[in-house]
């Protein structure tokens, strides 16, 4: 208990690495997060890459104005701005991380997003066995990002990602669930408040001048894509161009420092970008004001994820250029030019987009991201084994030439649910039921379930002594389209039974009124039987029940089949009520056949038949419907859905 309360008590080391003025602002809200509980936490702070050069404007130098204690300066960039230079940038950092990162000690390392400079932090931390919390893993986008992204993912043993789809894409690449912490953008706790705020005028002013006004303004930001640097130039200079024709002022940012960003520049001068009177170039705007300069654009146009992020949250329009931000989640308030191949369909998207509004987006956070990545970071159990474990799907077992799996009958399990009885059934390939088991449904669905489970487990067991091979199992009942069972969002699909067909009906075991299992199941022909005997209406001559037997099902039908005309008009009833609901099915799936199967399919198919006649659609009227001759047709259909799945050949 005592060593329990002492690394509570015990301040968690964390160490925020930011490499450009991107990433830090969705570290920075993390930061300031951190710093206020100094009795949580112990903020360590190391800056490199393109935060400490000049030519993309010293960046580092906002991070002190922000009072953050920069613990370690490392100057990592190799200049030259081509595809060698950023590898040897990776390089440079791996040869001087090791020293920082081992003085610093820290239990966790926060890494953020996509880049060259983030793989390098991810892949030093991985090796000296520090922890690692990536942020804004699992998107997709459209370049070598995606790569380095995913690569960092792999490295990092706990991930707070921004959206459901990126939580489900670390999922499928074998993440821990446990692991991996939907939290939001952490730059949107900022963002959302931001809008309000009322000094954004001034700010519009000392950017721009005191001539410009609100949404009549654009700002534009485009990127080297570093797999495709020469196109990526073509559409950089056919923006520029488009938006010299569309004579709006115009806040031009300078590309980052990927390979490509300096022909860019020089494509930006050679056009005469920051003398032209319509322009403002700049190399770096402090986050809390470039914000408000996209909140209050009346566009904003280039490659940035910025644009397909941060923007939304503002409801401004953006016009996203060729292929870095493809795969994005994006509002309604980006429009995509892909093939950004002309000056025309750039300045026509202009046209289309300038001065629109667009509701607000919140696809990427709600305001809360910080307070939830604080709590995550306190529920981390440094004394858990380092070695992260990932979460293979299963993998289908080879195909074994030994004796016996030849020997053995490939079978699979089905399950009937019933309304009266719960049936299982080993069925061979062959279409056999080998063994078959009924029991009487139980009421409540604990039990029901627990007798399911209990059949499959002594089938199971049988199958053994019986020489079958149980592939699967499968539970009848259900849609079946291109060879697939149709499952539905929350896995109730296909509940046919409860189609409502009257609204004032008898009440359904599921607790609705007017079902058709409330009319035509087995257990409600059995309440309408009980009836009628109760009342001596339901006997005719040379029938009889004894006192220990149960009135059913069966005694209605002998009972019709006599003359009864009270246990006629209940089977017509229920008939009517059955071929009401499949003509809901006609009207929905429209099938070319209808098989009625069980003890009481040849007693309800005319009535289904003249009410497909009297109430279907034209189209839907001539819908063949027949009685099954199988013995066990649900039985049988649950069983060759497995068969057919878990023997399939695919080429």
């Amino acid at each position: 208990m005592e060593q329990s309360e002492k690394r509570l008590k015990k301040q968690l080391r964390v160490c925020v690495a930011t490499c450009n003025r991107a990433d830090y602002s969705k570290l920075a809200p993390i930061m300031f997060g951190i710093k206020s509980h100094p009795e949580i936490f112990d903020l360590e702070v190391v800056v490199l890459g393109s935060h400490l050069i000049d030519d993309y404007g010293n960046t580092f130098r906002m991070i002190e104005q922000d009072e953050f204690d920069i613990g370690s300066k490392l100057h990592t960039i190799v200049r030259g701005e081509d595809e060698a230079a950023m590898v040897e940038s990776v390089g440079l950092a791996l040869v001087k991380l090791p020293d920082v990162l081992q003085r610093l000690a820290p239990d966790i390392l926060l890494v953020h997003g996509d880049r060259f400079d983030a793989l390098a932090l991810a892949t030093a931390a991985a090796l000296m066995n520090i922890r690692i919390l990536h942020l804004e893993g699992g998107e997709v986008s459209g370049t070598i990002d995606d790569s380095i992204r995913h690569a960092i993912s792999k490295l990092a043993h706990y991930h707070a990602v921004c959206t459901r789809s990126a939580e489900r894409h670390l999922i499928s690449m074998c993440e821990d669930h446990s692991r991996i912490l939907l939290a939001g953008c952490p730059s949107y706790d900022k963002l959302l408040s931001a809008h309000q705020r009322d000094y954004y005028i001034d700010i519009i002013k000392s950017w721009l001048g005191d001539a410009v006004k609100e949404q009549d303004y654009i700002v534009a930001l485009q990127h080297p894509v570093t797999t495709d640097i020469k196109n990526s130039i073509k559409i950089y200079e056919l923006m520029l161009d488009a938006l010299i024709s569309f004579n709006k002022k115009t806040l031009v940012l300078f590309p980052n420092i990927d390979a490509g960003s300096k022909e860019m520049v020089r494509v930006m001068r050679r056009k005469g970008i920051e003398q032209h009177p319509n322009f403002r170039a700049v190399k770096h705007v402090p986050f809390d004001q470039f914000i408000q300069l996209v909140a209050h654009a009346g566009c904003m146009i280039g490659n940035s994820s910025c644009g397909v992020r941060e923007a939304g949250a503002f409801g401004t329009p953006v016009i996203n250029l060729g292929t870095r931000q493809t795969g994005r989640e994006t509002g309604e308030n980006v429009l995509h030019v892909r093939d950004a191949d002309t000056h025309n369909k750039i300045y026509h998207a202009l046209e289309l987009q300038f001065g629109k509004r667009y509701p607000c987006s919140k696809i990427y956070g709600d305001g809360n991201a910080v307070q939830r990545i604080l709590k995550f970071m306190q529920t981390i159990d440094l004394s858990e084994p380092l070695q992260k474990k990932f979460c293979f799907p299963s993998v289908k077992e080879c195909i074994s030439q030994d004796i016996d799996h030849i020997l053995e009958t490939q079978s699979a399990l089905a399950v009937d649910l019933g309304g009266t009885n719960l049936r299982v059934a080993i069925i061979s390939m062959k279409g056999k039921v080998v063994k078959k088991y009924i029991q009487l449904n139980p009421k409540t669905f604990e039990e029901r379930i627990e007798l399911i489970l209990t059949m499959c487990k002594q089938a199971m067991a049988d199958a053994v002594h019986l020489n079958c091979r149980i592939l699967g199992v499968g539970i009848g009942g259900g849609i079946i389209q291109h060879n697939e069972l149709i499952h539905g969002s929350t896995f109730c699909a296909a509940e046919l039974g409860h189609i409502v067909v009257s609204l004032e009906g008898p009440e359904c075991m599921c607790g609705s009124h007017g079902c058709i299992e409330a009319y035509s199941s087995g257990l409600a022909l059995q309440r309408e039987a009980k009836r009628l005997h109760d009342e001596d209406l339901l006997l005719m001559e040379g029938m009889t029940v004894n006192n220990k037997e149960q009135v059913n099902a069966i005694h209605l039908i002998d009972a019709a089949c006599l003359g009864n005309s009270k246990a006629e008009s209940v089977l017509h009833t229920a008939g009517t009520a059955l071929g009401l609901g499949i003509v809901n099915i006609l009207h929905m799936i429209n099938p070319s056949l209808v098989i009625l199967s069980g003890v009481l399919a040849a007693h309800y198919e005319n009535p289904v038949r003249q009410v497909i006649s009297q109430r279907a659609l034209l189209s839907a009227q001539d819908t063949k419907v027949m009685v099954s001759e199988l013995e066990d047709p649900a039985l049988l259909g649950a069983a060759s859905m497995v068969l057919d799945y878990t023997t399939r050949r695919t080429y």
